[in-house]
């Protein structure tokens, strides 16, 4: 199963250009990680919510899915492809990666 990922750099510059208006973004981390650090633009679905919560995500939408370090979100990718989501999109290094743009000290 192809697994499609992107760069936080890419992700950034998609998000200043408005580009990611018709996605969204998903952040599976657990809620105490949300509250250290998280994004405006994203979501959070906790990991073990997804298969409970599935009938909330669009299946005609583009999914970026985020996580601390881009594990988890690889997992809920494949997950989320098993299922019959087509536009999932891993964000490669997670949130420190992304932090780590923004000058966030996340680690």
């Amino acid at each position: 199963m192809m697994m499609e990922n992107i760069e936080p750099a890419k992700l950034m510059e998609k998000l200043e250009r408005g580009e990611l208006t018709n996605s969204l973004l998903i952040d599976v981390r657990e809620p105490a990680e949300w509250e250290y650090y998280h994004m405006e633009e994203a979501e959070l679905m906790p990991m073990n919510t997804i298969p409970d919560r599935l009938e909330e995500l669009p299946k005609d939408r583009p999914l970026y899915i985020v996580c601390a370090h881009g594990v988890r979100s690889m997992h809920v990718c494949y997950y989320l492809k098993q299922h019959g989501f087509e536009q999932v999109v891993n964000v490669e290094g997670g949130m420190a990666a992304l932090a780590q743009l923004t000058g966030f000290q996340y680690d």
